[in-house]
């Protein structure tokens, strides 16, 4: 499969965590729906890194990665916090288009630390998604 294939299958998993997390976090507190939630990944990460023979690589893991990656991980974290207690406190539908403005954030980040290169068409897409975001603001 391409790499579009897997983000369009990102998008629509993270889709479907939208609804399936409003429903779930209707009568729990939002950060123990949090927490809920890391642990089905975590068995669910963890049994696909054994199915596929990837935990092998862990003892040539460098520093370096594994900084980054537990960064990575407390930003998770941080953001689904957040994302639960949102939901909890607004609609989904008005949650998630908020939400997908961390696009603008990451092509901006890939910018300025990873030195990738911002088309005016990435620019102008990105400029339209972050505007229609914002109009989901007000009903």
């Amino acid at each position: 499969m391409t790499w579009w294939i897997y983000a369009l299958i990102s998008a629509l998993a993270a889709s479907a965590t939208a609804i399936l997390a409003k429903i779930g976090v209707r009568d729990v507190p939002s950060n123990l729906a949090t927490a809920i939630r890391t642990c089905v990944i975590l068995v669910f990460a963890w049994t696909i890194s054994f199915a596929l023979n990837e935990h092998h690589a862990l003892r040539t893991l460098r520093a370096r990665s594994v900084l980054f990656l537990v960064l990575s991980g407390v930003a998770t974290g941080v953001s689904w916090l957040a994302y639960f207690k949102a939901l909890q406190m607004a609609p989904a539908s008005r949650v998630a288009p908020i939400d997908k403005v961390s696009l603008a954030f990451t092509i901006l980040l890939a910018a300025f630390v990873l030195n990738e290169q911002i088309s005016w068409k990435v620019g102008l897409g990105t400029a339209f998604m972050v505007a229609g975001a914002l109009l989901t603001l007000r009903p």
